[in-house]
């Protein structure tokens, strides 16, 4: 082992060309999506092979730790002690991460009191033991998703025997934080931390509000793909030929409503038609036009009860304007852009009747996933439609290396296991919906945690039979969260559109029902 760690140090600090054992070579570690590399990988690999660990920062968010709940877990089953120390600096780090933490039972939380010190805290340390030999990360991420996965940080691993001087500093360090008389446990800390911390938060959300406008108009500004896309859409129009005709094909989450609306203000269109799939698709896409356009257009829905046919801006579903009742309100001329959301589905009788009815001076057609199996019958081919003209495209690929999609974490979690006697009672409906089952899955969701104030779940299930009784189940259910019986409800393909839009609503905007 001394060997190897000589020649690691040699690797590392004299000759890079030595050929040495990367377990015991001392390492820059930071996050580079080109080199797929991401500082979170070094701390999980140090975590899963350690026997102890201790971790000193400043800051801890729920999304920092989230990408870490699996490997956490494992440490708890195999009751791998843990010392965490962070700290009130700022009132930054979330009470809920800080929660999510203590109950795991191999670790001990401990917040520093920065004020009672009257003195910074900045650390950002990863000590971890595996028998006689440390490991230690430390550089400048604290355990936050863009520190850990994003941000350019540079940090340094070092390791060293525990007879080292440099691994003795730093212990030493750590123990004397840890004994401080300001390092104080979960349970002297919490309470008081998180009503000062919901206090602050309050007061920034107030401040927000009290700046709301210039706040918006700051945000709503394109992105690179919105920027490609205007600009290349600027060209095909200036051609002289095959230019009324263009085609956006960008991934899910990239922007495209929005990027439709920059180019239409851009270009400077007057009256535009929105086509839309859904009649709450076609609400939410109009609530987006207002942020870009506020009231400098008006603008309006047809079909579902209203008739707002003479607005600047009409959004519709492709079901409702392809009826002739009001397909033949407007003049075939009247739009000057028409376009045309899920463009994938253009080769339908629908789509087409309405493309026979209007000229407009450009067909947008918007889409993340173009190509189809019935790509080479005439007709059906959705490049073909648009003349081949692709404005834009981008990919998921590039989406999520340009960070243009909301940071998410997948998990994959092993379902309740429920073995019978033979392989008909594996496939019994009782167990999809027994109270195992539910129980499995409240307890996942529970200690995986959710993005926001509370938890929002989409449940795809085998049969609407199956979707009906979890539902009952689970409102029969108290939330440990809240207190209170979850809400949810079983939607299937028999729903009417005001029942889709009620449960639109109820999980993309919080309004109760």
């Amino acid at each position: 082992m001394i060997n190897e760690m000589r020649q690691g140090f040699e690797t590392a600090y004299i000759d890079g060309s030595v050929v040495s054992n990367a377990a015991y070579r001392p390492q820059f570690v930071s996050n580079n999506h080109k080199e797929g590399k991401k500082v979170l990988s070094s701390i999980e690999d140090e975590l899963l092979a350690c026997d102890q660990f201790q971790i000193s920062v400043a800051f801890i968010t729920m999304s920092g730790i989230t990408p870490l709940l699996q490997t956490l877990q494992e440490l708890e089953k195999k009751k791998i002690p843990g010392q965490i120390l962070t700290t009130n600096y700022l009132n930054f780090s979330e009470p809920r991460a800080l929660k999510k933490l203590n109950e795991l039972s191999n670790i001990t939380l401990k917040m520093y009191d920065v004020e009672a010190a009257d003195e910074g805290f900045h650390t950002k340390g990863y000590i971890f033991r595996k028998e006689e030999v440390y490991r230690i990360i430390i550089g400048s991420s604290n355990i936050t998703s863009s520190a850990l996965t994003s941000n350019r940080e540079w940090n340094t691993k070092l390791v060293s025997t525990e007879q080292g001087e440099m691994a003795q500093q730093i212990v030493a360090e750590f123990t004397e934080l840890w004994n401080s008389q300001y390092a104080l446990g979960f349970d002297e800390f919490y309470e008081a931390y998180i009503e000062r911390y919901k206090i602050i938060k309050h007061q920034r959300e107030i401040a927000k509000q009290e700046e709301i406008t210039s706040i918006e108009k700051y945000k709503l500004q394109p992105n690179s793909m919105q920027v490609g896309f205007i600009t290349n859409l600027k060209k095909i129009l200036a051609a002289e030929e095959n230019n009324d005709r263009a085609l956006l094909i960008s991934a899910t989450g990239t922007g495209k409503t929005y990027a439709s609306a920059f180019a239409m203000r851009e270009l400077g269109f007057k009256r535009v038609l929105f086509l839309v799939h859904r009649g709450q698709l076609a609400r939410q896409t109009k609530k987006s036009y207002e942020k870009v356009f506020a009231k400098s257009v008006s603008m309006g829905l047809v079909g579902a009860g209203y008739d707002e046919y003479d607005a600047d801006y009409v959004f519709a579903t492709v079901q409702t304007l392809s009826r002739d009742e009001h397909l033949l309100e407007y003049d075939p001329k009247t739009f000057d852009c028409i376009v045309l959301d899920e463009a994938h589905h253009v080769p339908a009788d629908t789509y087409q009747k309405i493309m026979k009815h209007f000229t407009p001076r450009l067909w947008l057609g918007m889409t993340a996933t173009p190509d189809k199996r019935d790509d080479n019958i005439q007709g059906r081919n959705v490049y073909e439609l648009f003349d081949y003209n692709i404005a834009y495209e981008i990919r998921l690929q590039q989406a999520m290396e340009d960070n243009l999609l909301c940071p998410f974490h997948y998990f994959g979690i092993t379902d309740l296991a429920i073995i019978g006697d033979d392989d008909e009672a594996n496939r019994d409906f009782s167990m999809l919906t027994s109270d195992e089952r539910v129980k499995h899955i409240i307890t996942q969701a529970d200690y995986y945690g959710y993005s926001g104030d509370k938890v929002k779940e989409l449940i795809f299930c085998s049969s609407i039979k199956e979707t009906e009784e979890l539902s009952a189940k689970f409102n029969q259910i108290t939330n440990p969260a809240t207190g209170k019986l979850y809400r949810t409800i079983a939607l299937n393909g028999s729903a009417s559109e005001q029942e889709r839009q009620d449960a639109f609503e109820r999980l993309a905007m919080n309004v109760v029902r």
